[in-house]
């Protein structure tokens, strides 16, 4: 039996923040009604599963420090997602979420979490909890924070200001003659 290196085991990331990047964010979404995919989100998530690309989703939900809705109802949004990438053959490995806020009305959620963006523990936590290789990944996101946690956890991060995402994945692809 031939044992391969971990290194070899590792695959690379496409690290996706949520609202602007694979749904319109339509001011704290979390409801049915309110999921509306990016165009090209479905075909961008598509590309990189088949590419084998492991396509992890790391969001700031402040929402839920807020008491716009509860973290249950992310995971509710989450899995309509999922839903919605089914046509196009795409799926989401993971979904990583950091519900904290710094001015929280829940004293529970009230804080400067490790996860919360532009930190890097969302992506440092699914680094250990998934087989990634840092050096092959890479995040998009629709905020500077997204591509300073991005930075602050030594991966390359890409700024998406709308469009196509398909398109804006493309793109990156050739940039790094993938």
């Amino acid at each position: 039996m031939i044992i391969q290196s971990a290194l070899s085991t590792l695959k690379p990331c496409i690290f996706l923040d949520r609202d602007g990047v694979i749904n319109v964010d339509t001011g704290y979404p979390h409801r049915k009604d309110e999921l509306q995919l990016i165009d090209g989100a479905g075909n961008a998530i598509a590309r990189m599963n088949q590419l084998g690309f492991l396509v992890i989703v790391v969001t700031n939900q402040s929402g839920v420090a807020r008491g716009y809705f509860t973290e249950a109802d992310v995971h509710q949004f989450h899995h309509y997602i999922s839903e919605a990438l089914t046509p196009y053959h795409a799926y989401i490995d993971d979904f990583y979420l950091c519900p904290y806020h710094p001015k929280s009305v829940i004293e529970a959620y009230r804080q400067d979490h490790i996860d919360r963006k532009p930190n890097p523990g969302m992506i440092d936590r699914a680094c250990k909890e998934w087989p990634i290789d840092r050096e092959r990944s890479f995040l998009i996101g629709d905020k500077d924070t997204d591509v300073k946690a991005a930075e602050n956890a030594k991966i390359q991060g890409y700024l998406f200001n709308g469009g196509n995402l398909d398109g804006f994945v493309q793109s990156i692809l050739k940039e790094k003659a993938i």
